[in-house]
């Protein structure tokens, strides 16, 4: 390829952009599969805990509340690695830096996280949970502490794999370690034949070994049917310059994500102030934006690889078309899962409340999820775009500005409008944050450049 010359685009002859658009929704559908998996197993725990009594329930619940954003910023950190594995997909030599350096960083984020999700006794004590609770603790929170770290080391396979194009393998591991966690709780928890099981500690190893074979089986694929295949992945030596080159675009997303939480769980106080049938509504609501939401978040991990190959030639117009093109595979998954949502709205809200009323208000909110929805999967999609292309602080400088602002207005909007108008607004915080993104996007992909072939760390 001579200097100053792009790559053959795909989809040329075919519908500009479509065989980007086929392309994301190949690699993005494993990863949606995996991640819807995961959310449904999660929810054996819940059941069978449920079963046992309020109080193990509450104490999960407790140590969850902390776990979920521990995580969850866990898999942002490692997300900031993508970009760097695609544009070295055809390079092992150079690589294997990335990826060893890459879990460096999962290794201190897991024990950050690691570290909060032990810190749940006193943090629930200075909360003033209740006595009965803290007692009903126990080792679990240090047992989920252990599966944050195992998590965090997992994440730095399945985030290589994910920048290497390789979805379908992070779908073995994940349904693997699903199905593991469902079993494992179904015995440990629930019991079998004469044994009891053992309640809350029995979900805590069964949420670790879920966790422990992700991760072998991510790196096992890693290892093996990958550009790295034959090479060793001894972790070595950080190079500390490296590492926090990693974490410059990863630990933003990090923060964005914490930011999200957050202020997610300041509009469910707000409506818990308003009324408990409006509490179950919101909960109900926020499970459905999720299930859908989370397609856009399957579409933008397969978005960066496509679009980071071009960064490094600084080919604009292409990056902007794979961003697009993800965009447009957003706007489908999210059309195609809202349609199924209304024509099954009916069996869908019996499965999380028989209360008729509960059911007929969950349905009279579909028109603003839906609205939630798609606003939050079109800036999630240009936040991904950023990702690809290493710029990942306007897109938590725009997060703590438009949700910032509706934090400070959830409790004075859903005290005066109800729960409908605290929906509106956040469909608002989400539209805005669409501009945001999408400007940032624009203006910092505008000043790529193609970039000279860096050192390779042995």
């Amino acid at each position: 390829m001579t200097e100053g010359k792009t790559a053959p685009r795909e989809g040329d002859g075919n519908g500009e952009g479509g065989g980007k658009a086929r392309k994301i929704a190949g690699a993005a559908l494993p990863l949606y599969l995996t991640m819807i998996a995961s959310s449904a197993g999660s929810l054996v725990d819940t059941a069978l805990l449920g079963r046992q009594g309020a109080t193990s329930l509450a104490a999960f619940a407790v140590t969850v509340a902390v776990f979920s954003p521990a995580v969850a910023a866990i898999f942002g950190a490692m997300r900031g690695v993508m970009p760097f594995v695609a544009a070295k997909d055809d390079d092992p030599d150079g690589l294997l830096p990335v990826v060893r350096n890459g879990m460096w960083l999962g290794i201190c984020v897991g024990l950050l996280g690691a570290l909060a999700v032990a810190s749940v006794p006193l943090i629930s004590r200075l909360s003033g949970v209740p006595d009965s609770t803290l007692d009903a603790l126990g080792g679990f929170p240090y047992i989920l502490a252990c599966s944050a770290l195992v998590t965090s080391i997992g994440a730095t396979a399945t985030s290589t794999l994910v920048g290497l194009g390789q979805g379908k393998l992070v779908m073995r591991a994940g349904l693997t370690g699903t199905a593991a966690a469902v079993v494992l709780s179904l015995i440990l928890v629930g019991g079998i034949g004469s044994f009891d099981g053992l309640g809350l500690p029995g979900a805590g190893i069964a949420m670790v070994a879920s966790s422990l074979t992700n991760a072998t089986l991510a790196h096992i694929a890693l290892r093996r049917s990958t550009v790295l295949a034959g090479r060793s992945l001894r972790i070595g030596r950080p190079h500390l310059r490296e590492v926090i080159r990693l974490a410059g675009v990863g630990i933003p997303l990090a923060a964005t994500v914490l930011i999200k939480f957050a202020v997610l769980g300041v509009l469910s106080i707000a409506v818990a102030r308003i009324s408990s049938d409006d509490a179950a509504v919101h909960s109900i609501s926020v499970s459905l934006v999720n299930l859908m939401f989370t397609a856009a978040v399957a579409v933008g991990q397969a978005t960066v690889p496509l679009a980071a190959k071009y960064v490094k030639t600084g080919d604009v117009p292409e990056v902007r078309r794979g961003v697009l093109a993800g965009v447009w595979v957003t706007f489908c998954a999210v059309f195609a899962l809202g349609t199924l949502l209304v024509v099954l709205r009916d069996p869908v809200t019996s499965l999380f409340t028989k209360n008729a009323g509960l059911q007929d208000d969950v349905l009279a909110m579909l028109p603003l999820v839906l609205l939630v929805v798609v606003t939050d999967a079109f800036q999630a999609v240009f936040g991904f775009g950023l990702i690809a292309i290493k710029r990942t602080v306007p897109s938590l400088v725009t997060f703590a500005a438009c949700y910032g602002v509706l934090a400070l207005a959830a409790v004075p909007v859903a005290t005066a409008g109800g729960i409908h108008a605290l929906w509106a607004t956040l469909a608002g915080a989400n539209a805005l944050l669409v501009v945001g993104q999408a400007f940032f996007f624009h203006q910092r992909s505008g000043r790529l450049r193609a970039v000279e072939p860096e050192p390779v760390n042995a």
